[in-house]
């Protein structure tokens, strides 16, 4: 087995339970760092609002301070998560310039780096998200349908201006959105490789496959 397969299996490799900066800190931002660990380690189903508030070193009466439920809690990361990977997508394009490969590849460095540097965040809003309800998900499925949006406009602008050819624009594109996922559930700092080298590589992996010209 490789070394990069042995690290495949782990569900979430990193042990850091990293958060962009928030408008709230002390006890609010705990109960997310705290919270985000736990989901990531047992799952949203795994995981109490006790267990939340016993790592915090709070009582649960405290934790509904800040969150009417466990559900809330993780709406909140989802948000967030949702939220850092559309700021990023957006500065990458607004950077890139005109041209529609520039562009795809931008937003594919964007994307792979948001899921290397925030790896636990990502593996949760990604994979824990189908355990909310739709009032709870709706905030971040709008972030998420937006996100996808700037990546399928770039790749049929580049499809109707010949410089990209594929059998399917979404199903490309989709393709290479689930492609920089999966580098949270493996991407490790003791790869030997840089983030910015493994973003690169999916950049390139993307213009081959809209057969970019």
């Amino acid at each position: 087995m490789t070394q990069l397969a042995h690290v495949s299996a782990a569900r979430v490799p990193a042990a850091e339970a990293k958060l962009p900066q928030l408008g709230k800190t002390g006890t609010y931002r705990r109960i997310l760092e705290e919270a985000l660990m736990l989901f990531a380690q047992t799952g949203y189903h795994g995981t109490s609002v006790r267990d939340i508030a016993s790592a915090v070193g709070i009582q649960i009466a405290a934790l509904y301070v800040h969150f009417p439920s466990k559900g809330h809690v993780l709406a909140e990361l989802c948000r967030i998560g949702h939220e850092e990977h559309q700021r990023a997508l957006r500065t990458a394009l607004l950077d890139a310039g005109s041209s529609p490969a520039d562009q795809l590849a931008a937003l594919v460095r964007a994307h792979v780096r948001l899921h290397a540097e925030y790896a636990m965040l990502a593996t949760v809003a990604n994979y824990e998200l189908h355990a909310l309800p739709d009032e709870l998900a709706g905030a971040t499925m709008a972030l998420r349908r937006q996100s996808e949006a700037l990546l399928i406009e770039v790749c049929e602008r580049g499809e109707a201006q010949k410089k990209f050819t594929t059998p399917d624009v979404v199903i490309t594109a989709a393709a290479i959105g689930a492609m920089g996922m999966r580098v949270a559930q493996w991407y490790r700092a003791d790869l030997g490789k840089t983030i910015d080298e493994i973003a690169n590589v999916h950049a390139e992996l993307a213009l081959r496959m809209f057969g970019a010209r």
